[in-house]
């Protein structure tokens, strides 16, 4: 599940309850999927009823429901921890393995830090996208910050998923919707836009461990 924040202040909301609540169950069902999920699928698909986001859940949502736990992780794990593709370390996409990738986290955990929110991160990184859209659901004007500055990572996940066929495509279209201007339809596209390359090959990553950052060679 995505990590705990807990408020040390009383954040003030500056988006609307739809948004909220889209980076909540958007945080929830792209985390590593576990029973606590599995129980709350029916009330994060009560809470989208009948909003702009509720078909866009549809498919993942069904997945979820659609096979056992372990295969569900199993899954969850040869997408998003084994494969480069769809990497949900938002740095990754912008910085890969580079001196530059430090002081962006850096400043992602001051943002959490400074919002009031005390952040059990579980042991992952501040970057993780399941961390940021639950952040962006507690403090909405830091978040949509967050997620404006990480814009070009959210369309690269978001056209990768699609282009492999995985559920969780609409989940990504969702959180993208939310931010300013129509979405990139190609990486092409979001290369000209917001001047951002997919990374090169990852090198000296260990899949199996999910606590480690997803690293790419750096760029020339």
């Amino acid at each position: 599940m995505s990590p705990l924040f807990r408020s040390a202040t009383v954040p003030t909301p500056t988006s609307d309850g739809h948004d909220a609540v889209l980076c909540q169950a958007a945080a929830l069902v792209l985390s590593y999927p576990d029973e606590d999920l599995l129980a709350r699928l029916d009330l994060i698909e009560a809470a989208l009823a009948g909003t702009p986001s509720a078909d866009r859940f549809a498919g993942v949502l069904a997945h979820l429901r659609g096979a056992p736990l372990g295969d569900l992780q199993a899954f969850h794990v040869q997408e998003f921890d084994l494969s480069r593709k769809h990497a949900l370390h938002l740095t990754y996409w912008t910085d890969g393995d580079t001196r530059r990738r430090g002081e962006v986290l850096a400043r992602i955990k001051r943002a959490y830090r400074d919002s009031g929110l005390v952040v059990d991160t579980g042991g992952e990184l501040p970057d993780h996208l399941p961390m940021v859209l639950e952040f962006a659901a507690a403090v909405p004007a830091a978040g949509r910050e967050l997620l404006e500055q990480f814009r070009a990572s959210l369309e690269l996940i978001r056209i990768g998923l699609a282009a492999d066929g995985l559920p969780h495509a609409g989940v990504l279209e969702a959180v993208c919707s939310l931010l300013p201007g129509e979405s990139p339809r190609t990486r092409a596209e979001v290369q000209a836009r917001f001047g951002q390359a997919p990374p090169v090959e990852l090198v000296g990553l260990d899949p199996l461990d999910r606590n480690r950052p997803h690293l790419a060679e750096e760029r020339a």
